[in-house]
């Protein structure tokens, strides 16, 4: 039932959904070229706060625990499970004051809008999962990048989404070059539950009336442990609060 009932639902999200998209990647543009990275940043967190609210056109909440834990001008690595694409935004609106970056395939770089804009201008890692000699430099200049201007970078260290929130195991390589090379970070782990139900039927029609929830957990200083240390609390921590 809920299914059929989605569908008119899920057509006017994508429409508004479409449209900010269109509407903010000139706006962007100008930002960028004309105003600078603040005017930049900026632009984005607004984009997002639209693509949030467009999200309760589907009935969707948001329940955002922990703003506490998050650490203030210090470079901070993110680490998440990863369950849809609607991941995204909240990340960019409601922790704007980080300056979030992302580490994202290389095929979003291009031909989406506003989407590959802000991923190729804004400071994030385009990278090609099949080649590590392309993907770690990639990772490397976006850690420095962070520990030089105390800003984040968020990372997906399952790789492919999860279609049923069930996690699945953790990579390394991607976060072992942040710990690296951004020496002067947290680790922020944080966990979502119940993304994957706004995509339950596939990417149409949409999933109604979701509660998202970010659990923000304590940050973990990379000087304070050895990697395998590290990745091993923030993994169990993120995996422990997923809910099936």
């Amino acid at each position: 039932m809920q299914k059929i009932i989605s569908y008119p639902f899920s057509i006017l999200f994508y429409l508004f959904f479409s449209l900010w998209l269109v509407i903010f990647h000139p706006i962007q543009w100008v930002c960028y070229n004309v105003f600078g990275y603040n005017a930049h940043r900026w632009s984005v967190a607004i984009l997002n706060w639209f693509l949030v609210r467009t999200t309760h056109l589907l009935g969707t909440t948001y329940s955002i625990k922990g703003m506490e834990n998050v650490p203030n001008n210090v470079p901070v690595i993110i680490v998440s499970n990863h369950q849809s694409l609607y991941d995204i935004p909240p990340y960019i609106w409601f922790l704007r004051k980080l300056h979030p970056k992302f580490i994202s395939k290389k095929e979003l770089g291009k031909g989406i809008p506003s989407v590959s804009y802000n991923l190729k201008y804004g400071g994030s890692a385009l990278i090609d999962r099949k080649d590590p000699k392309q993907a770690l430099p990639e990772i490397k200049k976006v850690a420095e990048y962070i520990n030089k201007n105390n800003y984040s970078v968020v990372i997906f260290p399952e790789g492919t989404r999860s279609k049923t929130g069930k996690p699945k195991e953790f990579a390394t390589n991607g976060l072992k070059m942040l710990y690296k090379f951004a020496p002067d970070a947290y680790f922020l782990p944080v966990t979502i539950n119940n993304s994957w139900k706004m995509t339950r039927f596939g990417q149409f029609p949409l999933g109604l009336g979701n509660r998202l929830e970010f659990i923000i957990h304590s940050p973990l200083k990379i000087s304070d442990y050895s990697f395998e240390e590290i990745f091993e609390k923030t993994e169990k921590v993120i995996t422990q609060h997923i809910k099936i």
